[in-house]
């Protein structure tokens, strides 16, 4: 075999091993992301939210259903549920499945696209072309109806265009969330203005992080606004990050913690599942996201913040 042969068998051995790894390891490396965000008004106790997103679920996903059950175990104040649960159109039981210890604790949730409609099998490619990403496929629509109404009978608030109010961990919280931006179902007007006088937190939730809805929250005021729908770019490059959003928000903020202008503080999750047509995670494994909230004195710049170990706000935490 000459050198180019032998460079060839290398590089598909190599292709072979890495995609091996992205779909049979990584995508089922579970894995809890820890932060503390200083944006509770002060003199507020802290809060702890659990924020779940992503889980793009089919029946027979057991692992990720036990591991998302286990959660409850951490005795979040708030769990947050920023869209795309389904996956499958018989996949309702195991989302509840999932979530089912959780639905006892106080919890908000907004849909996102893969709960309206079904994935469809489509050219990777097309993620890294703007135009290819402006037009839509949409699969068979799926039963997210019964989805919600699950979720409220155990006491969720549905957030799509509605504004309300909840008392957690002795913190007076101010909620507002949108219909999916991705679909460009979002209507702002219908949830505009600033929390109301007296809350501790203004919480906006959104599933697809668009930079219009986020200069919509910041400019109202909201203290910080959780959103999923990136995957964290679902394929990273050590020393590059994601590749792709598949929304207008910079790579740099596609999964993790920042600040959105002088007040707003954003957590973006990269989520939990994959598209069934594309089941594959390199350097970016599924996650969830436990948030501990502390008084704005108590926190400082980006940098500055910490976990509760005292590591960096990236800090991530492996549980199989």
């Amino acid at each position: 075999m000459n050198t180019f042969g032998r460079i060839l068998l290398t590089a598909g051995a190599l292709g072979g091993s890495v995609l091996g790894y992205a779909a049979g390891v990584e995508r089922r490396s579970w894995t809890l992301r820890t932060a503390t965000l200083p944006v509770l008004a002060e003199g507020s106790p802290r809060v702890r939210v659990l924020h779940v997103s992503d889980l793009h679920m089919t029946p027979r996903q057991f692992s990720k259903q036990r591991w998302v059950a286990a959660l409850d175990e951490l005795e979040p104040d708030l769990v947050v549920n920023t869209g795309d649960n389904l996956a499958h159109p018989q996949a309702v039981p195991a989302v509840l499945r999932a979530l089912g210890p959780l639905l006892e604790r106080p919890g908000v949730f907004v849909f996102g696209s893969n709960d309206y409609y079904a994935p469809k099998p489509k050219n990777p490619a097309r993620y890294l072309i703007p135009a290819a990403r402006q037009k839509r496929i949409r699969g068979r629509p799926l039963p997210w109806r019964d989805l919600r109404a699950a979720m409220t009978e155990r006491g969720w608030m549905d957030l799509t265009h509605r504004r309300g109010e909840l008392t957690v961990g002795g913190v007076r919280i101010h909620v507002a969330g949108l219909d999916d931006p991705h679909l460009k179902r979002d209507r702002y007007a219908e949830i505009a203005g600033a929390p109301v006088e007296g809350s501790q937190l203004g919480l906006g939730v959104t599933h697809s992080p668009e930079p219009r809805v986020l200069d919509s929250f910041a400019a109202d005021g909201y203290d910080l606004v959780l959103a999923g729908h990136t995957h964290g770019g679902q394929l990273r490059l050590p020393g590059y990050g994601a590749i792709v959003t598949n929304c207008q928000l910079d790579r740099q903020r596609a999964r993790g913690s920042s600040t959105w202008g002088e007040h707003t503080w954003l957590h973006v999750s990269a989520g939990l599942g994959t598209s069934p047509y594309a089941p594959v995670r390199f350097a970016c494994p599924p996650e969830a996201s436990l948030l501990t909230l502390v008084p704005r004195s108590e926190g400082g710049s980006v940098g500055a913040a910490r976990d509760e170990s005292g590591a960096p706000v990236e800090s991530r935490i492996g549980v199989r």
